[in-house]
């Protein structure tokens, strides 16, 4: 059975400070540390890239889940590698050959995950569940933090979990204390968070609430 791992989208941190956000979120409970790298061509937006990660890692002893919202994902994998990053998640819609992709990340010792945006069906990473260590459901579209949970891809998850009961399975976009239970009910066990983490009144009480709940529910769907 998956276990949660909440984490939170650093996107939502201030970069002028990005170390002390990063510990600040280890320090309330964070499992993982979601890095939003975008490229401007992938995504209309630019964010950071292994230069910050590798400054973060000489700080940091954490995870750090990062979601490669970037063309060519291929060309990033050794200078993330290199730099410390934990995961490296890439979206099925940038590249030609995902399996190839998946082998060349695992043999630079990173973790690999796969991401889906939400106009894209699951079908396209149906058959990587035995190779990838996680799917990342996008519930908005990448590119910008702030944006409205998508229900609607909910069963994208669900039909995931369905076939890959031991897989890990991110959530990212609009995650908030009212739409949780959506996203764990449908077997989501990764869960990133920005503004509702960053924003709240109790921080680790946030964190603990969703990796309850998460829990709960995988503990249910392991009975069924």
């Amino acid at each position: 059975m998956p276990i949660a791992k909440i984490s939170p989208s650093l996107l939502s941190g201030d970069f002028g400070i990005l170390a002390a956000e990063c510990k600040r979120m280890v320090s309330h409970g964070a499992d993982w540390l979601h890095m939003d790298v975008m490229d401007g061509h992938f995504v209309p937006n630019i964010t950071i890239g292994a230069p910050v990660i590798s400054c973060l890692t000489k700080h940091l002893d954490a995870f750090l889940d990062c979601h490669m919202m970037v063309s060519h994902p291929e060309k990033w994998v050794d200078d993330f590698a290199k730099a410390g990053a934990s995961l490296y998640c890439f979206h099925i819609e940038a590249t030609q050959d995902a399996s190839a992709l998946i082998d060349q990340i695992h043999a630079a010792g990173m973790k690999a995950g796969v991401a889906v945006k939400p106009k894209t069906p699951i079908s396209t990473v149906m058959d990587l569940g035995h190779k990838m260590d996680m799917c990342l459901v996008m519930t908005v579209e990448p590119g910008f933090g702030g944006q409205r949970f998508m229900a609607e891809c909910m069963p994208k998850v669900k039909e995931l979990r369905a076939k890959y009961p031991d897989l890990d399975i991110e959530v990212d976009g609009g995650i908030a204390h009212e739409n949780i239970d959506a996203a764990a009910k449908a077997g989501a066990n990764v869960i990133v968070a920005g503004t509702s983490i960053f924003k709240a009144d109790d921080i680790s009480g946030t964190i603990e609430s969703f990796r309850t709940t998460v829990n709960t529910e995988q503990a249910l769907l392991a009975k069924k």
